[in-house]
């Protein structure tokens, strides 16, 4: 068992095979906030659905509300490592929005992941058009490393 990570105000859990299948069938459940899953849950849980060996230390986890007790999100690690640098990718739910908690859920984990043997480097995707992940990012420390104006995607990084 992944032991879970603390914030002042979230737990990041491990993904489970019962939270995966709840989520690929669509079955609600009494911990999740009302707008869990989003999309990108969905895609995520659809993802390691097929490919359960995500699951591990270091794999993706639900954002859970310390106060409530609900599930407002997940996160996660694209795991393993390529030449020390893993990425992160993360999603607080519309409603959770503007808390915060996308900062301290990522502080937490990219402070996880660079404590991992091997790792040196964190980055993040994010979509030029999404300023609200990139102030998330430069608020976690990560510097802008390249920019793809044709995509209109930018790439983050973080050496801790």
């Amino acid at each position: 068992m992944t032991t879970a990570l603390h914030t002042d105000r979230l737990v990041l859990r491990s993904w489970t095979a019962a939270d995966v299948t709840a989520v690929v069938d669509g079955v609600r459940s009494a911990q999740w906030a009302e707008d869990f899953p989003a999309e990108g849950d969905q895609v995520i849980a659809g993802l390691l659905a097929d490919h359960l060996g995500w699951l591990g230390p270091y794999g993706h986890r639900l954002v859970v509300e310390r106060e409530t007790g609900l599930v407002v999100g997940s996160i996660g690690l694209f795991w393993p490592p390529a030449d020390g640098s893993v990425e992160i990718g993360y999603g607080i739910l519309a409603s959770r929005r503007g808390r915060g908690y996308a900062a301290e859920a990522t502080r937490a984990l990219t402070a996880h992941a660079l404590a991992a043997p091997g790792v040196h480097a964190v980055r993040a995707g994010v979509e030029l058009a999404n300023p609200a992940s990139i102030r998330v990012l430069e608020k976690d420390g990560f510097g802008l490393a390249h920019t793809d104006q044709q995509q209109g995607t930018a790439v983050y990084r973080t050496t801790g």
